[in-house]
């Protein structure tokens, strides 16, 4: 009989995002190869309050590493100490189910808990290891970039990339038609997506939540380039960029949900506004969820078997209530506590933004 040296479990919350699989992969293998057995557990938090999981083997993961999604499937809708229940007549009730989750634990045996997630589920992770007294380990997730305490959330890079290319793309067509393209990607708070892509895609205008614009500066820029003889531009926008006093753009408020407010249509916006003052045809594009599919990057694989790693030789060191996190290309532990606290957003003196104003890209802050 195998001596099993202790039990861990692993979870994936919050929205989908390249490279679940590839953590999971890295998790299940580590944590297999140091004695451990490891549950999954289904759907996030859910799985946790309803005891759905099983324990993962070498054959759980074997060809998961290049997958999008996630084999355990996920949700951002069941926060434990705000459970949700739909009644009969429709309305919605909640309860605190942390007591329940700490049962399902402890009947399994399980000694520490991997939440591979963003600000949401880690919140969570840190309340559940602060009130329950739930041993948790943490690994940073999110397309946008924006969690504090790292530099570098895994899924970033394939995002980057997706929206890269998509700015590639609309070249072409800009450039035939004569027209100003706009891509609209996701970045409710903060711009890293449009950031980076813009740069790595020439755009000539990049709008963010970080610097607030002025339909008369980007106007300005497309004129400007107009009378050089550069028929066409092209602009990248974050869902989160807001005019100059103004606010962000609204798409829908869903009542009851974990994230009421659903931004969207600032591109379309931003196309109307500039076809009426430039004369110019003007054409958006949202990205929307294709940067959240998808194959991984190298690079986000690379990282995300970093992080797996990381995560079970914290768990063997007893070192836990910690989030795995990158800090001058070294993998290191933060307390989880400060991990999911405040969004790391661009600084306007970035080096990256200082880079983009020196060739020439506008951030529809100054004419």
């Amino acid at each position: 009989m195998i001596n099993v040296k202790g039990t861990l479990a692993v979870l994936t919350g919050g929205g989908d995002c390249p490279g679940l699989n590839a953590v999971l992969n890295a998790v299940v293998k580590a944590a297999l190869g140091h004695g451990y057995q490891i549950y999954g557990i289904e759907n996030g938090f859910n799985g946790l309050i309803r005891n759905r999981m099983k324990l993962l083997t070498y054959d759980d993961v074997s060809g998961i590493l290049p997958r999008g999604g996630t084999v355990l499937g996920t949700t951002n809708r069941d926060n434990p100490f705000k459970f949700a229940h739909v009644e009969k007549d429709g309305s919605i009730t909640y309860t605190d189910e942390s007591e329940t989750i700490l049962k399902n634990l402890t009947k399994r045996g399980i000694e520490a808990l991997i939440v591979i997630g963003g600000d949401g589920s880690l919140a969570i992770g840190a309340q559940l290891s602060r009130e329950c007294g739930v041993k948790v380990i943490g690994v940073p997730k999110t397309i946008d970039n924006d969690l504090s305490c790292t530099e570098r959330t895994f899924g970033f890079d394939t995002a980057v990339a997706t929206a890269t290319d998509a700015v590639d793309r609309l070249h072409t067509t800009a450039e035939s038609h004569h027209r100003i393209m706009i891509l609209e990607v996701m970045g409710r708070y903060a711009g890293w997506i449009a950031l980076h892509s813009g740069v790595a895609g020439g755009a000539d205008v990049i709008l963010i939540p970080e610097i607030s614009y002025r339909i008369d500066a980007v106007a300005g820029k497309i004129l400007k380039r107009q009378q050089e003889g550069k028929m066409f531009s092209i602009i990248v926008v974050a869902e989160g960029a807001k005019p100059e006093g103004g606010q962000m753009t609204v798409a829908r408020i869903v009542k009851d949900s974990f994230e009421p407010v659903r931004l969207g249509g600032i591109g379309n916006k931003l196309a109307q506004e500039l076809e009426e003052i430039t004369g110019i045809e003007a054409r958006c594009t949202i990205l929307g969820y294709l940067q959240r599919g998808g194959s991984p990057t190298a690079f986000d694989r690379v990282l995300c078997t970093r992080y797996g790693v990381a995560a079970i030789e914290a768990c063997i060191e007893g070192n836990y209530n910690v989030m795995v996190s990158l800090r001058n290309d070294s993998i290191v532990t933060v307390p989880l506590a400060e991990a999911g606290a405040g969004a790391r957003a661009v600084s306007v003196d970035n080096e990256l933004v200082k880079a983009a104003r020196d060739i020439g890209i506008s951030f529809g802050d100054e004419v």
